[in-house]
């Protein structure tokens, strides 16, 4: 083995924290079967008995981060605002077109999923769901269900009309664990 390459091997031990066990730089061989063959042997610091005997590490000691109840409510008023001033700001004017309001529904949802991120709750997971349809002579009825902890769960819904459109905007505020 060349000289560069003991240094090249003992430099990238040092960068590991392992120490050759054959002290410094050179390199002796062993003799096995009648052939001779280079090696170097390596023993990582952690391994060496009395070592981390030596320097004890402090007991760290963990928090428990598992919280079973929010700190802060989510703010339901707030957020019925917020679904009343985006619904009517976007569909005041608008007339009934399909692939409008298509297009529509994932404006709004972003748009209300962007404000009520701004409120800047933490530990609960939002869910938008806007509904837009043609407004004439129909029922339309929504329902959802999820797995609801009645106790830190809760929701906003506000629904909106004009000549010729109805909308219904549901935000679902889980409280994550």
């Amino acid at each position: 083995m060349s000289d560069l390459a003991k240094e090249k091997a003992a430099r990238l031990l040092k960068k590991r924290g392992s120490v050759s066990s054959l002290g410094s730089h050179d390199v002796r061989a062993k003799e096995t079967g009648g052939k001779t063959k280079d090696s170097i042997s390596t023993v990582s610091y952690i391994d060496e008995p009395g070592h981390h005997d030596d320097n004890p590490r402090p007991a760290v000691q963990m928090e428990n981060t598992f919280q079973l109840a929010p700190h802060r409510r989510f703010p339901v008023l707030t957020v019925n605002d917020i679904l009343k001033d985006v619904l009517a700001s976007y569909l005041q004017e608008e007339k009934y077109e399909a692939e409008l309001c298509r297009q529509m529904t994932k404006t709004i949802s972003e748009v209300i999923k962007a404000r009520v991120k701004d409120l800047m709750v933490p530990r609960y997971k939002i869910i938008v769901l806007i509904s837009i349809g043609q407004l004439s002579d129909q029922n339309m009825r929504i329902g959802s269900r999820c797995l609801w902890d009645s106790s830190n769960d809760t929701f906003s819904s506000h629904s909106f009309k004009n000549s010729s459109l109805f909308a219904v905007a549901n935000v679902y505020a889980v409280y994550f664990e």
